[in-house]
Formats: structure tokens, C-alpha cells, sequence
């Protein structure tokens, strides 16, 4: 089998087609003002559009993972991609919030497709020494496609308007689609797990009857929860200090940007034998800390406005230790190679109820005590539980390996 078919490592085309499916989920925040004034769309409704991938993640997530180790992993991203492309496409064509919506939905569903199976497909392109290394690559995915969305997005659409900003990642997604079809090859799962391939019931019965499954689920919850909060209030916080909207819009692309290094860092890391409940402590630890600066106040005073940001940073930044991490503890927890996607679905799912949850929660104490000076409790109590969550992951890889020994 050629693995690197016009010198390119299928790989490295299969974290950039997820990229491309994360900027559709980004591509929104920056059009929102504009949708709400040309197709007089209500702030419920742009709620809703908003939210829509995230919905399709939380309740579709464990589906499609089991449909993408059916489908077969690279016609799953195959489908999801082309899904993207004809929605995004077709979106840029509707004067109407009811028809956006209901395309928004058919992107998330594309988005799912696409990122379940990959962790199982670069799992069979590269050798096991290059796995912990990919897999910090492969968690990038999401911030990079979002931080380019928010760094691109007012350009395209201030420049024309925002049925191009649809129209062209229609077209990026399609140009992922020629990517993947001509590079990433048909990799086959070994002839050993073929049974477990038999039939869905059976692995969704063994994905949630095994431990590891759950563990990584839960803390990618408790991460994404409190990623999403902090990321996502950044420019209302900023406006409040004072920031200009393209100030705080830029800072806050910064601020997720930076979360690509703590990933990449994370596989290099792990390929050098630290141990994944190491990352994750340190992980969860630095988020704290990054919180309690950006947030907390003593006498009334916070920390000034620089010093603020550079915590954001380190919680960003040291944070994405923790995906990278989770998502090869992912691939050595799931119970067999054929429920590999279908654990990845179900990280997925809860991660989306994570990034459901926690801004209301972060939100819902701003509200009741007047201010943001408290919300970092949220974010600490989540990293506690996080803590302890990288302790029994530690113990559940000892004794997956112990018992391979």
C-alpha cells in the first residue's frame, strides 16, 4: 500500500481536511451581525445557529462513531466532507434563517463524520512510534480551524459578504474531499478485530460496558467545559475593559491559536515516555491558575489588563496539553481496534455537552454576582474533578499495559 501517494503523508491530509471541517463550526461568530441585519435574524434564532453543531454533536456523537467503524473510516470522512461542501455552498444561496438552520444542522451532522473516524484512520497510516506525535497534531484540529475562522472571517465577509465566506469554505471543503480521495489510502483494520466489526450492537455494548471509554469521555467534558466558557465570554470581558470589538476579536483568535501549542507539545511529549496522567495534571493545574489570574479579584482589584491576558494565554496554551493528550489515551483505551471511532464518537458527545453546559454555568454565576470576579471558582472545581480523572486514567493505561505484558 502507498502511504504517501504526491509525497504527502495521508496523515498530515487527514488533520488538515479536520481543520477544514472546524472552520465551518467557526465560521458563524464572525457572520453574525451580519446575517441578523440582512435576513433579520433574531437573537433566539442566531442562538439556534450557533448551537446547532453542537447539538448535533451531543446527540449524535456515539451514533456516528458507530456508523463511521461500519461505513468504513475513510468513506466516512469522505461523506462528511462532501456534506460540508454541498451545505456550505448551498448556504451562501438562502435568504431565509429556517433554511440556514436546517443546512447548519447537515453540517454538523458533515462535521461529526469527518472528525470520528480520523484518530482510527492515522492510527493505520503511520508506525507506532509516529502515533503520540499525530495524535498532538490531530488535536489542533479545532483550534486552529477556529481561530483562523475568527482571523478570516470579518476579512472575507467586510471585503464581499457573507454568502462568499459560505461559498469559499464550500470550496475548501471540497478541495479536503479531492485531498483525502487521492491521498489518504483505504486502510483496512487488522484481520483480528474483524469480529468486533460484526455488528453494532456489540460494540456499542463493549465501548460502554468498558471503563476507558468513559474516563477520557468525562474529562474531555470537564475540559471542553471550561475551554469553551473562558474562550467564548473573552470578547464581552475585553469589551468590558475597554477593547475595541477588532481588539478583543483579534486577542481572542490569539487566545485559541495558542491552544495548537500545548497539543503539538503534548505528542512530542508522550513520544518521549511522559506519562499522559503527568500532561493531564499539568494540564488542569495550569488552567486553574490561568483562571484564577484572568478572573479573580483581591479588595476589589484584579490584575491589570496585560497580565490578564498573558493568564488566558497559559490557560489556553498549557491547557491543550489535555486534548492531545485524551485523544491517545483514546486510541490505547478504546476496548478493541474496531471501537476505536465509536469511543471517539462518545468523547466527542460529551465533549459537546462540555461546551453546552459550561458558558451558562460560567454565565449563571457572572449573573449572580454582578461581575466575572467569581467565575473562576467554576473553572477550578472543574479542574479538581479533572485531576482526579487523569489519576484513574493513569491507573486504567497501567493496567491495559500490564495486562498486554
Amino acid at each position: 500500500m502507498n502511504t504517501h501517494r504526491f509525497g504527502i503523508h495521508p496523515s498530515w491530509v487527514i488533520v488538515f481536511a479536520g481543520v477544514c471541517a472546524a472552520l465551518h463550526v467557526g465560521k458563524l461568530p464572525p457572520a453574525l451581525p451580519v446575517l441578523q441585519a440582512t435576513l433579520n435574524i433574531s437573537l433566539v434564532q442566531a442562538g439556534f445557529l450557533l448551537s446547532a453543531v453542537q447539538m448535533a454533536s451531543m446527540t449524535l456523537g456515539l451514533a456516528v462513531g458507530l456508523s463511521a467503524d461500519s461505513l468504513g473510516l475513510r468513506r466516512s470522512m469522505l461523506t462528511g466532507l462532501g456534506l460540508l461542501s454541498l451545505a456550505s455552498v448551498a448556504g451562501g444561496c438562502v435568504d431565509d434563517a429556517t433554511s440556514l438552520l436546517c443546512l447548519r444542522a447537515l453540517e454538523g451532522l458533515g462535521f461529526l463524520l469527518v472528525v470520528m473516524p480520523a484518530p482510527a484512520l492515522i492510527r493505520r497510516t503511520v508506525t507506532l512510534t509516529q502515533l503520540s506525535g499525530r495524535m498532538g497534531w490531530w488535536g489542533t484540529y479545532m483550534p486552529t480551524g477556529s481561530a483562523l475562522a475568527l482571523l478570516l472571517g470579518p476579512w472575507v465577509i467586510g471585503g464581499l459578504n457573507w454568502s462568499a465566506w459560505w461559498w469559499l469554505l464550500g470550496v475548501v471543503a471540497g478541495f479536503a474531499f479531492v485531498a483525502v480521495w487521492l491521498c489518504v489510502p483505504d486502510a483496512q483494520a487488522p484481520a483480528d478485530t474483524q469480529v468486533v466489526n460484526q455488528a453494532w450492537p456489540q460494540r456499542l455494548a463493549l465501548t460502554l460496558q468498558s471503563r476507558g471509554p468513559w474516563l477520557v469521555a468525562l474529562t474531555f467534558a470537564v475540559y471542553a467545559s471550561q475551554w469553551m466558557a473562558v474562550i467564548g465570554f473573552l470578547p464581552t470581558v475585553y469589551a468590558q475593559l475597554g477593547l475595541s470589538a477588532g481588539m478583543a476579536g483579534v486577542l481572542s483568535a490569539c487566545v485559541a491559536l495558542v491552544n495548537v501549542s500545548g497539543n503539538i507539545l503534548s505528542g512530542r511529549l508522550l513520544q518521549r515516555g511522559w506519562p499522559a496522567q503527568r500532561l493531564l495534571l499539568i494540564g488542569f493545574t495550569c488552567m486553574a491558575l490561568g483562571a484564577v489570574g484572568a478572573y479573580a479579584t483581591w479588595q476589589g482589584e484584579g490584575l491589570s489588563t496585560s497580565w490578564r491576558f498573558a493568564s488566558v494565554l497559559v490557560f489556553s496554551a498549557v491547557g491543550g496539553l489535555i486534548p492531545g493528550t485524551l485523544f491517545s489515551c483514546a486510541l490505547r483505551l478504546a476496548p478493541s481496534e474496531g471501537t476505536v471511532s465509536t469511543t471517539v464518537g462518545y468523547m466527542q458527545q460529551w465533549s459537546a455537552l462540555g461546551q453546552f453546559a459550561g458558558p451558562p454555568l460560567v454565565g449563571w454565576v457572572a449573573a449572580r454576582v454582578g461581575g466575572w470576579q467569581w467565575t473562576w471558582t467554576v473553572t477550578v472545581a472543574l479542574c479538581v474533578g479533572g485531576a482526579v480523572l487523569a489519576r484513574l486514567i493513569g491507573r486504567a493505561l497501567a493496567a491495559k499495559e500490564a495486562n498486554h505484558v
